[in-house]
Parts: C-alpha cells; structure tokens; sequence
C-alpha cells in the first residue's frame, strides 16, 4: 500500500496526539522548509521568515487537537503560515517602512560551473529579482502555484479567497511578472550598448 503525503501527516498527528514528542519533530521537518519559503516570499526578510515559521509551528501545536483529519493538513498548516506572515508583515510597516531585503533563502548550491548550470543560476537570479519588484499577493500566487503546485482550490482555502479568484490572481501575477523580466532584460540590453 502506497502512503500518501497528507496519510503521513496525518499519522504524524495521532503520533503527537498520543504524546509521542518524536513525531513532532518529524512533522517539523516535513514542513518547515516550505513554512519558510511562503514566509520568506511575502516578508522578504530572512530573519523575519524564521520567526514567523517557528511561530506557526507553535500556533499548529496548540491547535493540534482542533485539526479536522479529513482535510489536508498541508492546507491548513499553510494557511497559518500565510496568515502569520500577513499579520508580520502589517506589524514591520507600522514599525518601519525600510525592510532589508534578503535572496539569501533561495541562493543555488555551487554544484558545477558547467554552462548550463550558470544559464540556471541567471534565470533563478533573473526570477528572484523581478519577484522582489512585484506585490506581496503576486509573489504568494505565484509561489503557491509554481514552486509549490499547490491546486486552485487548495490556494483558495490558504489564502481564503474563491478558486476563481485564486486562477486569475495568479494569471495576472504571472503577467507581471512576465513585463517585470521584460523591463530587466531592456536594461541589461541597454547597459551592454
């Protein structure tokens, strides 16, 4: 029998349930780098990023008991997350509008220098620029649905919007982005003139 993600998770949940701290543990680091990457895109700060993820962490471990095991965990887990992050996000502009931003989180391994993984490394760096460049929802849809294959549906619940909604949101980052790397590439064009 084939266990899928969400029946580890869930197997997971009934392991913490029944006081088992080693599972937790576990559930963590199934999770904790994507609860970092959703932070990470709508804050822009490193540091920030790691305080909100270990923050939802603690908020699913209080609530553990609340979770519905019909649903799927992952979408609930990221709702808090992204939520968490909004709420980060509203409290740092209140405080300070000058947010350090940091590609630290997504930065590529030095594996070889071979062209093709110097093409890859521009096009990341490329991406990751003109991400910075766009709104925080933008960067969330896109996140969701491409880095993440997160479903519409699954979006919807997350980000607790309709599917509908959810598809154009993120055709339209998606549009964005695209005139955002547009514009990168007429710069560079005109730097090398």
């Amino acid at each position: 029998m084939i266990v899928n993600d969400n029946q580890k998770d869930i197997t997971l949940i009934n392991r913490i349930r029944n006081g088992e701290k080693s599972a937790y543990k576990e559930l963590i680091n199934r999770h904790k780098d994507y609860a970092f990457t959703v932070a990470y895109r709508i804050l822009n700060s490193r540091e920030d990023a790691e305080e909100v993820a270990q923050d939802a962490f603690m908020q699913v471990f209080g609530a553990l008991n609340a979770f519905n095991a019909e649903s799927k965990f992952t979408t609930w887990f990221y709702r808090i997350v992204f939520n968490a992050a909004l709420m980060q996000k509203r409290k740092k502009r209140i405080l300070t509008d000058d947010i350090d931003a940091s590609s630290e989180a997504f930065m590529m391994s030095n594996s070889n220098n071979s062209d093709e993984d110097l093409q890859k490394k521009e096009r990341r760096k490329a991406i990751e620029k003109a991400l910075q460049n766009l709104s925080a929802d933008d960067v969330t849809m896109i996140t969701l649905f491409y880095l993440k294959e997160q479903s519409l549906e699954e979006i919807a619940e997350i980000t607790q919007i309709s599917a509908e909604t959810a598809k154009v949101k993120i055709h339209r980052a998606r549009k964005r982005l695209a005139e955002e790397m547009k514009k990168m590439l007429k710069e560079e064009v005109k730097s090398l003139l």
